[in-house]
């Protein structure tokens, strides 16, 4: 079972806010403050909304009850990393 097994945390990168590294609590909070003040009195630009309607609208495919569940029964008991059981 190598999931187990300790492993290597992924290298990360600090904050940067420009150009400066933030990695204290103040230091975030700091540029958060900035931002907020920054950004309220912006308003948003509704137009990119009128891009989503212009898509065509798909229908859903019904499907049984008992489609479903028959379909999650296969995957119970299953080796896997998390929960094997769905219902």
């Amino acid at each position: 079972m190598n999931w187990v097994k300790k492993h290597k945390l992924p290298v990360i990168e600090a904050i940067k806010f420009n150009g400066r590294l933030y990695i204290g609590p103040e230091d975030l909070w700091n540029t958060l403050h900035i931002s907020f003040n920054l950004a309220q009195n912006q308003y948003p630009d509704h137009q990119i909304l009128e891009k989503i309607l212009d898509k065509e609208i798909r229908t859903w495919n019904f499907f049984l009850r008992e489609e479903f569940i028959s379909v999650i029964e296969k995957c119970n008991n299953s080796i896997a990393l998390y929960l094997d059981k769905l219902l």
